[in-house]
């Protein structure tokens, strides 16, 4: 079995999964997240492109391609299979973690939801 990464940072989480329907650049990113939250999580630009490069060194995402938009370069990000293998494991694990607290919240009388 392929080592373990640490815990996945909630922004890093939702870029993740942001890729799983395939490639994607900044902004993208950026809109995926806010409607996969319900607009709870707003990535700003700094944090984005700072967890992207993080990622990138650790071989969970991979620059896909780039295109010039309005003179600007466009660079689209894509999930790798250690990245995809992380957010599934990271899903697992919150899956999890609200077991055990949903599971408890029958025994104080509190419906979950």
């Amino acid at each position: 079995m392929g080592k373990r990464q640490p815990a996945l940072t909630e922004p890093q989480y939702f870029i993740l999964a942001a890729l799983l329907d395939g490639p994607l650049h900044g902004y993208g990113i950026i809109k995926a997240t806010e409607q996969a939250t319900d607009g709870r999580l707003t990535l700003a630009v700094g944090t984005l492109y700072g967890a992207l490069e993080r990622m990138e060194r650790s071989g969970l995402v991979a620059a896909d391609r780039e295109e010039v938009v309005d003179g600007r370069p466009r660079r689209y990000y894509r999930l790798t299979q250690d990245g995809a293998r992380t957010l599934t494991q990271e899903a697992q694990r919150m899956r999890q973690a609200a077991a055990v607290v949903t599971g408890r919240l029958g025994s104080l009388g509190v419906a979950h939801p």
